[in-house]
This record gives C-alpha cells, structure tokens and sequence, in this order.
C-alpha cells in the first residue's frame, strides 16, 4: 500500500484490476461526457460543463498532490480504459470525517469496480494514513451507492436534510471505524 507521501509524488494504488491515479490529459473528454451525463449525475448534482469537468480533474491533481488523497482516476488495468473516479473528499457538512465517494461510467456499472477501488481507499484511510473514521454520502433514493456502501462494510450512521448550493436534498450517512475494518478484513 503506498504511502501518504507515495500518493502525493504520484505513485497509484494499484487492486487486482484497477490503477487508481492522477487524472492525465487523455482522460479529460471522457471525464467531461461522464460528468455531463444526467443519468450518472442523477444523484450527485448538476451536470458540469466540459470546462467544469477539466477544472474539476485540475483541483483533484491538485489535492492529490498535496493532501495524498483525493477523487483519483479508477483505470481498468487489462486494457488501460479510463472508468471513472473514485476516492475521498472533504465535505463541507462533515469537515472532521473523509467521505468516500465514487463515479463510473454506465458502461462500467455493476462490474464490482466501485466496490474494489472503495476498498483500495479505504485499506488506504486506515492503514496508510491512520484515519480513524470514514464516511460516505448518498442521496437517500440513490439505492446502487447505498448497496456499494454496505458491499464495503459501511453502516447507516444518520440521515439529514443537507444543502447543496441552495438545493436542499435527503441524504443518508454511512459510517465505518478503523475498528469496524480491522475486523472484518482479518
């Protein structure tokens, strides 16, 4: 597992089939049709702009540069196919806690990618970095991110009417301890 300086000199974590990464110039067009597409914004605000998009990849580098964790890349290994992101980000509702979060394209749900990349992050979280806690969001109705955090051992912590640049939506908060890991990772 790579260190917390390993991620902020751009060393990736790598999983049986995935290559979690800093965002690279060939991954900004389909980084920019996925954030753009509605159905896989559906839950996680509105679609970005193309220019959005490339702004966004630019902050995560960013982070990941100098705080060793961030939304990285999630790269499918056999072929080199960009799929989507995944990692952690600060929120502003919760600013003590990691949220873990994660999106793919729609070709690549249902595969276990978002599952095996969370739990790369999260050995990451409890091992590497020594986090005692980390959570994840969802909109209460988003019934695929919610199986995906129980798949990673994620409990339902609490729910709250939460706010999101004026629009105000159901979410669900799902939490998992360094303890809780440990125990069920052996």
């Amino acid at each position: 597992m790579p260190s917390l300086d390993d991620i902020r000199a751009g060393v990736p974590i790598l999983t049986q089939r995935l290559k979690l990464r800093r965002y690279q110039p060939s991954d900004l067009p389909v980084l920019a049709v996925m954030n753009g597409d509605p159905e896989i914004m559906q839950y996680l605000g509105r679609p970005l702009t193309a220019a959005q998009s490339d702004d966004l990849a630019a902050t995560i580098n960013e982070r990941l540069a100098t705080r060793g964790y961030g939304m990285a890349a999630v790269e499918r290994r056999a072929d080199g196919a960009f799929i989507g992101m995944c990692g952690f980000s600060p929120e502003v509702w919760y600013p003590d806690d990691l949220e873990l979060g994660w999106r793919l394209g729609r070709t690549f749900w249902g595969e276990g990618y978002a599952t095996e990349a969370g739990t790369a992050w999260l050995a990451f979280a409890f091992e590497a970095h020594g986090v005692d806690r980390v959570i994840s969001i969802a909109d209460a109705p988003n019934a695929r991110s919610i199986a995906v955090m129980k798949r990673l051992g994620f409990k339902l912590d609490h729910s709250a009417e939460l706010d999101d640049d004026g629009e105000t939506f159901s979410a669900v908060i799902y939490a998992i301890s360094r303890g809780a890991w440990r125990s069920q990772t052996g």
